[in-house]
């Protein structure tokens, strides 16, 4: 029995996320994002109000609610394409952002378009060909607002296809054929 055995499913998704955060995108790391739920349809990711993430007015920074939608949009994607076993490169095309109100608490950012995310990796396995798909994302402060939005966003994700050979799940990177590519 490993040691990865003896933590929760979030906990393993959470060091997964961080240890890959830390080797490719340090700045995620830097904001503590942990991994609340992820499933094939939902994910729930977490940032804490804190030092790191606070701006001068006391509420999150703009900054890094846009890497916490980021975070929640791409690590349901890189989940769905390491299940698929194929390597995909992954990156996101443009990202609208809407606030609603200050975010004065721990925040919470799902994405519940795991059913679409599926969709697309599966046409762009079939095809060889780049695909968008609009991803949304919600951003909620359950201490301060309940389940009411502190902000939205719309992140629209490429993917393509990379060769003709599967990425064995558990070789090189801790989400395999996840690396990132300019969009063409």
């Amino acid at each position: 029995m490993g040691f990865l055995n003896l933590i929760s499913h979030p906990m393993r998704e959470t060091l997964s996320l961080r240890t890959w955060a830390l080797l490719k995108i340090p700045m995620l790391s830097f904001v503590g994002p942990r991994v609340i739920e992820l499933s094939s349809q939902r994910c729930v990711m977490g940032i804490p109000l804190n030092r790191r993430t606070r701006n001068h007015l006391g509420s999150m920074y703009f900054g890094v609610l846009c890497a916490g939608a980021d975070c929640a949009g791409g690590l349901m994607a890189m989940k769905l394409i390491r299940e698929s076993g194929r390597s995909v490169s992954l990156i996101f095309k443009d990202f609208r952002a809407e606030f609603l109100k200050r975010p004065e608490g721990d925040v919470l950012f799902t994405c519940e378009d795991g059913a679409a995310i599926a969709g697309l990796v599966e046409r762009v396995i079939a095809s060889g060909e780049r695909e968008h798909l609009p991803v949304q994302v919600t951003a909620t402060v359950p201490s301060v607002s309940g389940d009411e939005a502190v902000a939205r966003f719309v992140l629209t994700l490429s993917l393509k296809a990379r060769g003709d050979h599967p990425t064995p799940a558990g070789k090189g990177d801790q989400f395999p054929g996840t690396k990132s590519s300019v969009v063409r």
